[in-house]
This record gives structure tokens, sequence and C-alpha cells, in this order.
């Protein structure tokens, strides 16, 4: 009875189109009840303590981060450099899109920011080269999806926090899974234009590569410093964060000049704007999360779970279709917030590292991005590309059955993420 006070107030009060936050809030209003603990008093520390979190600091200074790269040149540049490197292969345009969102991907930690920077960059580039418009708005969409997974990720930031876990072993962990998730992209890519017959753009010269590459380098340091600086231990995630942040703004201002100091206060503001309601919903979710300890749903959902508890494999499975389901009516934040204290005590009780857990419930969440129809990236790429989102549907289908088809490895094969995590700690 708890579980379906818990999910059925939670879903009708999204049904009636209440702010995720206010619903959040209005479940735990409805299980205190239910328990007959009501108190208003509860509620209020409840969601001062779910926002009064160091690594949470992280959220606002990766997103500063992801708005300067975007406005200060960093993001073209890198684009700029996969162009000179395999630019010039068959379908070579739709290579670089994977490999400058590899790239962004550990600049902003967010795939809403790396999938609009890419979708105005090079979706009039595939399209002006003769790709077919919705296949090539859908790469851009299913590329964007790396952003969370590499690091810096804000996904993993709320996870950890969510689930107090370290969120640089989680950082370290997402480098190899994303990596095979946009192997995962390449692949399909040159499945998809392999019978194609489009000229490639002409191979660039070296020294213009040469001088891409120059150019660039200073966008291209950024990812190595937060990368060798967990590595090494030299900063916190919440300090790289503050790194990326500053750095981004130097190099932005400084070197490539592209950034006016007048321009930056609407970056703040972009960038606080997001960060409010990233906040609220954490705030708002941590008064369920109480609620979900008290009244001890994990031992409940275990029960429900108790015939897959016995194989690590199998219970992963049907977690991971529990989280793609929820994620084609959920973003990706509120979904992290609310299944989170439910599952990470299911997968400890099974044995299962909740390192290697987490990883792929953030490659899932990220997944969900592109699933409709909430689907907030391809929202984004569907507005900035001006393509319909039924055909940006169909573009992304071939890409969205790639990345799900990696998760599904990874579910029956966790050393492809178990093994590598350990050399990069």
């Amino acid at each position: 009875m708890t579980i379906f006070i818990f999910i059925g107030s939670l879903l009708a009060l999204m049904a009636l189109g209440m702010p995720i936050a206010f619903a959040l809030l209005g479940c735990g209003i409805a299980l205190m009840m239910h328990l007959d603990i009501f108190d208003a008093q509860i509620i209020a520390q409840n969601v001062i303590a779910g926002a009064d979190s160091f690594p949470l600091m992280a959220v606002p200074f990766f997103m500063l981060a992801g708005e300067v790269m975007n406005a200060g040149g960093l993001s073209k540049r890198i684009v700029a450099v996969a162009l000179g490197v395999v630019g010039h292969i068959k379908g070579g345009l739709g290579y670089v899109t994977i490999v400058a969102a590899c790239i962004l991907s550990a600049l902003s930690g967010s795939a809403v920011a790396d999938a609009a920077a890419l979708s105005a960059l090079l979706v009039p580039m595939m399209v002006s080269a003769g790709h077919d418009q919705k296949q090539s708005a859908g790469l851009v969409a299913a590329a964007g999806v790396i952003g969370p997974i590499i690091p810096p990720s804000i996904g993993f930031v709320i996870f950890g926090v969510a689930a107090n876990l370290s969120i640089t072993k989680l950082f370290l962990a997402g480098i190899f899974p994303g990596l095979l998730v946009g192997l995962s992209l390449w692949l399909t890519w040159w499945w998809l234009i392999r019978k194609e017959n489009i000229q490639p753009p002409p191979k660039i010269p070296f020294n213009e590569v040469a001088r891409s590459l120059i150019d660039g380098f200073w966008a291209l340091m950024l990812p190595l410093i937060i990368i060798f600086g967990l590595k090494l231990g030299v900063f916190t995630p919440t300090e790289a964060s503050v790194v990326a942040a500053v750095y981004a703004i130097f190099v932005a201002t400084v070197i490539y000049r592209e950034l006016k100091l007048s321009e930056l206060l609407e970056l703040f503001s972009r960038a606080a704007q997001t960060t409010a309601i990233v906040m609220f919903l954490v705030a708002a979710a941590m008064v369920s999360a109480w609620l979900i300890t008290v009244a001890d749903l994990p031992s409940k959902v275990v029960g429900l779970l108790e015939p897959f508890m016995s194989n690590q494999i199998l219970l992963m499975f049907a977690i991971m279709v529990l989280v793609v389901i929820v994620g084609t009516a959920m973003d990706m934040i509120p979904t992290i917030l609310i299944l989170t204290p439910v599952l990470v005590p299911v997968v400890k009780q099974a044995g299962i590292d909740p390192i290697y857990f987490g990883v792929l419930f953030i490659i899932n969440n990220s997944i969900g991005l592109i699933t409709p129809p909430v689907g907030t990236v391809l929202n984004v790429v569907a507005g900035v590309t001006k393509t319909s989102m039924s055909d940006l549907m169909k573009g992304v289908m071939p890409f969205l059955i790639a990345e799900l088809a990696i998760l599904l490895l990874m579910v029956l094969f966790p050393s492809l993420v178990t093994v590598p995590m350990r050399w990069f700690y």
C-alpha cells in the first residue's frame, strides 16, 4: 500500500500538470499523511537540508562552464579540430560530430548544452554536404547523450549526492563506458552511410590541421586538466567545477577574446536560472527520500524483486528496463532523485557494486533524454535545427537502438565497466 501511495500520488500530481518539484513535495505530504506523521517543520527541514550540500556546488559551476564554452568560442574550435582530423573521410562530418561530442562532454557535463552547440554548428554543414537532415539531427541528438557520461557530469554529481557515493569514482568510472557509447554511434553511422554517394569534404592540408590544433589547444586542455586533476587528487569534483568555470572564462575573454566582460552577466544569469531549477528539484526530492527511508520502501521493493535477487545480471536487467520505461515519461534529474534512494539499497543488498550500478543508471537516464515524448535533448535539437519531431524520432531511432545495445552489453558483461574502472582508479 505504501508503494502505491508513493507512486500513485506522484503520477496523479504530474498528470494534473504540476511541476515535478512540487509533485515531489505533494508526494511527500501524501506519504506523511499515510504514515500519520505529518509535520510541516519536517518538510521545511528536509527541503533546506536537500540544498545544503557542498558537492552540489559543482552544479552551478559546470552549468556556467557550459554557457561560457558555447558563447566564448571553445565549442567551435573543438569542432574545427575534429574536422581537421576525421572530416575528410567518407561520412566525415558524422564522425566529426561524434568526436566533438566526446570532447565537449569533458567540458560541460550537460547533454543539452552539447546538443545545442553541435546542432547549430554541424547540422547545417551536414545537410549542405548532402546528408539527410533527420538522420543528421538524429546523430547530433544521440551524440549529446555522451555529455552526462564522460566526466565532468552533472548527472553523476546528483547521483553521488543522492546515493552518498564518491563522485570522483563515478567520474573516473564513466570515461570508458562513455567512449563505448561513442563507438556504438560511430559504427551505426558507418553502417547507415556506407551506400551513400556523397563526396566527402577535401582533406585539410597538414599545416591547417596543425593550426586548428594550436588554436584549439586551450580548449582541449580543459578536459585533461579536469581528468588528471581528479585522478591525481589535486582537487575534488566540486573544486574541479570551479576550475572548469574559471578556466573557460579566462580562455574565452583573455585568449580567444570572443566573450566580452559585459556579456558575462547574462551568462551568469542563464546559469543561475538553470541551477535554481535543478537545486529546487534536489531540495524537494529530499523530502521524498527521507520518507522513503522512514517508510522502509527499499525493503518492500526488495520483496517485489525477490525472484531476481539471486541473479545479479537478471536483477540489473529488470532495473534497467524499469529505468528505460520511466525515462520515456520523466526527465533525467527527477528520475535520478526519485529512483536512487529506492534502488541503491536494493543493488547493495544483491551484492552489486554501487559505482558500477551508478554508471549504468546514468547511461540509462542519459538515453532517456532522446526517448519521446519528454526527451529534452530531442526538443532542443528539433528547435535548433527546425526539424519536425516526427522526422527527428525517425532519424534518432538507429542510434537509440545502438546505445541501448551497448547498455545491454554492459549488463551482460559487467567487466566492460568494472575492469576499466579499476584502471582509472
